[in-house]
């Protein structure tokens, strides 16, 4: 019940409920206010100023933020311009449609915010399409939408300028909750009774979110001047936090091992149960620190673990008596990564102490901006991408023949008042991928109808428009929080405060929601049906660029691993660097699977072997971090030939894999000699250089099993699918 409580409290102090406030009253204020005026077309035209120049508005540094809204401004007035004149015609508001369609869906190639300026355009234009003016109207039109920019720029400009460190500080705390379940789930694997297979689906997914929300922190924190420049206790206060984070999630991989093994050796000994519940206590103690973090307060309660620590070392212990024949050196590495991850924890509860942070701002010297994209915004690459080799421009095309197409249906079948209801399902529902096409059409429908019935009990049991005023605003206030995070639960509120608003206007009832329900239906029909005959994109068909990125990340990792057995320095950078990639790749390809996942079963290629080989990655990855972290703490050593050897033939097997997918592939050079000639054989090592041993011969047998499904899904990829063999034969 309290980690219901807690995640409750988190939910308000979020990065997305403060954006939804924000969004709520610079949306609706100028119409409130304007009305009051006797001049409500007025204060509505202000407000879908607001609202697009909004979406611009999405998580990043307040800089681009501020550029985006820019842009999003004029994108709007222009539309709103170019719309009410090229409405005078149906043909000239057709191409319209079409043109701006397909242009704005191509910005996608710019990257998010560029995209949802794309969408605030394409939201100007349909809520526009209707509005009869005359000449003399288009001008100040035009004006009054750049005004509604205007206003809610100032406005999120102004909450940037009263507290310039919280959304750093609410995208921190969101990604430490987000690590904290992470090891939450690896605590999972140490449960006697544990299902490995369901436990690394949820790793792999787990994954996925920790890299979008580390991505986004890195974003905020390392573009910002102001708290990189670390010229504030709170400004050096985050940084640190987040690097030691970054180190601290690399410290949960790395707690990797041949789980079957261990649950077969250790499981009835009781001893796992320890582990598993001291990992639960650490997720618990990062969570506190997330929820600190994010609600900016401060942390009252320093845990300490030493305690529960030296009992589960004392356990260990105990095991070495009682099996005898068994070595317990892998519980012992395991208890080692969790002192570490206890020390970690310690490290980042100490930068909330002042005096603590100052002293660690001088101790990480990374060149920050290495760790950072930077988007490229050249001509070049739209033009580059016009080519039906680009999945962008196949998904362009595929939302301006589709809008086009549900624009001359409406026309030619119009129902009701709010025929665009049609045509704006189309355009928001469109989604590259087939299955979040699939999951959005669903989850429209559903939100929609629920929504619908909570909008009809709302109107007819409340009388009060007072009462119904508060709800408005509730459920408006709801939908901005949460439309970036639940779709489904974003219609659901956006339905019943739409429903009131139109009930306000004069046009609430029974026949809108009818009228709601109908257009949302006919919109998602349409999506559905385009995204899977107009120009598809499937996911089997792209698996296999993705697979080659975390392959070659991988590769790279493993030459920093080869630089430190033979006895390099490993550069800080360097090795932080590669490790970043490893994680974005990885989530890259695990997300791709996923969507692959949710795709006609016919249209699938090998999904079986692709999940295999994300989990093989995944724990390749894993046990480099193992071994590199291991070399970190002890200091530079250099090892024998054997040691070297399986690590030769890991990015052998790795080279070979990508080859597979990329032909033209061309390997780094190793560069690394072992130190001295070794004997081939190494009967006399301590325990400690056996495990090591077993690791690395681990790593060369996961890279030979990579090697050989990468092989399986070219194979599959190069094979025509069923109904196509067919027609060749």
């Amino acid at each position: 019940m309290n980690r219901k409580i807690r995640q409750l409290q988190s939910f308000f102090y979020s990065q997305n409920f403060s954006d939804g406030l924000r969004i709520t009253i610079g949306v609706l204020l100028p119409a409130l206010l304007f009305s009051y005026l006797g001049q409500l077309q007025t204060g509505i035209t202000i407000s879908l100023g607001a609202l697009g120049t909004s979406l611009a508005d999405s998580p990043g540094p307040a800089v681009h933020r501020r550029n985006g809204m820019l842009v999003c401004m004029g994108v709007c007035a222009v539309v709103a311009w170019c719309t009410v004149l090229a409405r005078l015609h149906p043909v000239t508001l057709g191409l319209e449609i079409f043109v701006l369609s397909f242009v704005f869906s191509m910005w996608q190639v710019y990257g998010m915010r560029a995209t949802l300026i794309g969408l605030a355009g394409l939201l100007v234009l349909i809520l526009s399409m209707d509005r009869p003016l005359a000449l003399n109207q288009v001008l100040p039109y035009g004006l009054l939408v750049l005004g509604g920019g205007v206003w809610y720029l100032l406005l999120s400009l102004l909450t940037f300028q009263i507290m310039p460190y919280r959304p750093a500080q609410q995208a921190l705390g969101e990604c430490i909750l987000e690590v904290a379940n992470f090891l939450r789930i690896k605590a999972g694997f140490y449960r006697p009774q544990a299902n490995l297979q369901q436990e690394y689906r949820k790793l792999v997914t787990q994954q996925i979110v920790v890299s979008e929300k580390q991505d986004a922190v890195r974003e905020v924190l390392f573009k910002t001047r102001q708290i990189v420049k670390e010229s504030t206790d709170t400004g050096r206060k985050l940084v640190m936090t987040f690097v030691d984070l970054v180190d601290l999630y690399e410290q949960i991989t790395a707690i990797h091992y041949d789980y079957a093994t261990i649950l077969e050796k250790f499981g009835p000994t009781g001893i796992l149960d320890q582990i598993s519940g001291l990992v639960e206590n650490l997720a618990d103690e990062l969570e506190n620190i997330g929820f600190a973090m994010q609600a900016n307060l401060k942390l009252t309660h320093r845990p300490d673990f030493q305690q529960k620590l030296e009992h589960l070392k004392a356990s260990i212990d105990a095991l070495d008596n009682q099996l005898e024949e068994t070595s317990t050196l892998v519980l012992k590495k395991v208890l080692v990564n969790i002192r570490t991850i206890a020390q970690r924890l310690a490290d980042i509860i100490s930068y909330h102490n002042p005096q603590a942070a100052h002293r660690a701002s001088l101790t990480h010297t990374l060149e920050f901006g290495q760790f950072v994209s930077h988007q490229n915004f050249s001509p070049r690459l739209f033009l580059d991408n016009l080519t039906f080799g680009s999945s962008v421009f196949r998904f362009s095309l595929r939302v301006a023949l589709v809008a086009l197409f549900a624009y001359v249906l409406t026309k030619f079948f119009p129902y009701g008042q709010h025929s665009y209801w049609v045509l704006l399902t189309v355009v928001f529902i469109l989604k590259p991928a087939f299955s979040l096409t699939k999951q959005r059409n669903v989850e429209r429908v559903v939100g929609t109808l629920v929504g619908g019935v909570i909008g009809l009990l709302i109107l007819y049991l409340v009388r009060n428009e007072t009462a119904q005023f508060l709800f408005l605003l509730l459920f408006m206030t709801g939908f901005y929080t949460v439309q970036r995070i639940n779709y489904v639960l974003s219609v659901i509120l956006m339905t019943p405060f739409m429903l009131i608003l139109f009930s306000f206007l004069g046009a609430g009832g029974l026949a809108i929601v009818e009228e709601r329900v109908i257009d949302t239906v006919v919109g998602c029909a349409i999506a559905f049906a385009a995204t899977y005959f107009v120009f598809p994109n499937w996911e089997s068909q792209q698996v296999g660029r993705f697979a080659r990125g975390v392959l070659e990340a991988n590769l790279n990792y493993l030459q920093v691993l080869a630089h430190g057995l033979a006895g390099q320095e490993i550069a800080e950078v360097q090795y932080k660097l590669a490790r970043k990639e490893v994680y974005v790749k990885s989530a890259n390809l695990s997300a791709a699977f996923q969507r692959m996942s949710g795709e006609p079963k016919r249209k699938q290629r090998n999904s079986q072997q692709v999940y295999e080989f994300v989990v093989l990655n995944h724990v390749l990855s894993s046990y480099i971090a193992n071994v590199v972290s291991e070399r970190l703490a002890t200091g530079a050593k250099g090892y024998p030939k054997p040691f070297l050897r399986p690590i030769r033939r890991a990015q052998l097997s790795l080279t070979e894999a990508i080859r597979q997918l990329a032909p033209q592939f061309q390997a780094p050079e190793p560069e690394h000699e072992a130190p001295e000639p070794a004997a081939e054989t190494l009967p006399t090592l301590s325990a400690e250089d056996r495990l090591l041993a077993e690791q690395l011969e681990f790593i060369r047998k996961i890279s030979a099993d990579i090697q050989k499904l990468t092989r399986q899904i070219t194979a599959a990829q190069k094979t025509p699918a069923p109904k196509q063999a067919a027609a060749a034969e």
